[in-house]
């Protein structure tokens, strides 16, 4: 997997109504978006790569595979782009599971222009968003990985605040020996101050990188 799009983000169509689907490309690459049109879900899948970049506007009720089968499907692959669901027969049972599945919208057919507009810029601003945060998060594995054992030991503790004293008590070591670790886990984080150290621990825990000193398969 490639850790940057090939290309610009793109306005993925799916919709298997041929009519439906040139007016939306049409009007969409009269907007200044990147289209493609596909005139089902297997077509659709049987293209998207992991390093595809934009949103998917997709019907609801297509044959084959639904909208929200559609949906589902990008939900487990390794890139759930965003999408926003355009249909006919929207009913509030329907729109509520789409919605709750992370459609970033559920517009009616015939849509207004600028509703669709506003729900693609949205969706492809979530897509930008969701696609910077997992290049931060990846960076931020590699450098953790780059920690010795010793050192994820003392990062741990750095995580909640305890001083080099404190760590060293702990550990069984002396003061300067935890100082050299912390100095190596700032070098290898490239963070230049303890409080931009303090800021990148909180980052990994936002994140989702338990700081654990054991390996992630024994970590509870």
């Amino acid at each position: 997997m490639t850790d940057m799009p090939a290309t610009g983000p793109s306005v993925f169509i799916v919709d298997d109504d041929a009519s439906t689907l040139r007016a939306l490309s049409r009007l969409l690459s009269l907007s200044g978006y990147a289209v493609e049109a596909f005139a089902s879900a297997p077509e659709f899948l049987g293209r998207h790569q992991p390093a595809d970049r934009g949103c998917v506007l997709a019907d609801l009720r297509m044959p084959h595979m639904s909208g929200l089968e559609l949906q589902a499907t990008l939900a487990r692959s390794g890139n759930p782009l965003p999408v926003i669901f355009l249909t006919a027969h929207g009913d509030i049972p329907t729109s509520v599971q789409a919605i709750r599945g992370g459609a970033e919208d559920f517009l009616t057919k015939p849509v207004h222009k600028g509703k669709l507009l506003t729900a693609v810029q949205r969706a492809l601003a979530q897509d930008a968003a969701t696609f910077m945060q997992d290049l931060r998060r990846r960076e931020l594995q590699r450098q953790f990985d780059l920690l010795t054992p010793r050192e994820r030991e003392v990062l741990a503790r750095v995580v909640t605040g305890k001083l080099n004293k404190e760590i060293a008590r702990e550990l069984g070591a002396a003061e300067g020996t935890i100082k050299a670790h912390r100095a190596s886990i700032m070098e290898k984080f490239q963070v230049h101050s303890p409080v931009e150290l303090g800021r990148l621990t909180q980052e990994l825990v936002m994140l989702g990188r338990k700081v654990d000193p054991r390996p992630q398969d024994e970590a509870p």
